[in-house]
């Protein structure tokens, strides 16, 4: 199918998609004085659990935001409006990351959790805005692509939004929890073609 009419609109997105991943490396940090470097880059693993998480679920919603618009067959204004919020919430993706990285079992682990999740329900929200808009009456899906094809689609978008208010509500408990769904949920999310493709 030819998706000249969205061609833009995806390049555009890959580029912000990008830059966000390459961007969740500077929550790494090391003091140029450490005294211990083997114990200090054991200290890191909230940062590795943040940035594995993090990467994980843009390379997701890449692989996902592509297929979707494999399915479209051109881009309105309304459309484009909507893809530029959601790639809002992925360029501030990176901040959220890091406060995770810095405060995960300290003081504020709970706040940095919060605004953690916040980002990913709001994500979530507006991916799914996004594609209803799309899909809705057909109005910008490409004739050829079969009904089952968009009912698979819509069947693998469901859950997001109530698996990441739930990852938000467990952080009330245990933030470290918390962040641990976050990255169970990219890894349910990880064989999108698989659950895009059932019938």
């Amino acid at each position: 199918m030819d998706n000249s009419g969205t061609s833009r609109l995806e390049a555009f997105s890959d580029g912000i998609f990008a830059i966000a991943a390459t961007l969740l490396v500077l929550e790494f940090g090391l003091s140029a004085h450490q005294h211990d470097l083997g114990s200090a880059l054991l200290h890191l693993w909230p940062a590795y659990l943040a940035y594995v998480t993090s990467f994980v679920t843009i390379g997701i919603i890449w692989m996902n935001h592509h297929f979707c618009l494999e399915t479209i067959a051109r881009a309105d204004r309304t459309l484009m409006f909507a893809n530029v919020l959601l790639l809002l919430t992925v360029a501030f993706l990176p901040f959220p990351t890091r406060l995770v990285a810095e405060y995960l079992q300290r003081p504020g682990e709970q706040t940095a959790v919060y605004a953690y999740d916040a980002t990913f329900v709001l994500m979530a929200v507006l991916f799914n805005l996004w594609w209803r808009y799309a899909r809705g009456g057909r109005r910008l899906i490409g004739d050829a692509v079969p009904e089952s094809a968009l009912r698979a689609i819509d069947r693998a978008f469901t859950p997001g939004v109530p698996m990441y208010g739930a990852a938000f509500l467990l952080a009330f408990w245990s933030p470290l929890a918390s962040v641990v769904f976050t990255l169970a949920i990219a890894a349910f999310y990880l064989p999108s073609a698989a659950l895009f493709s059932r019938e």
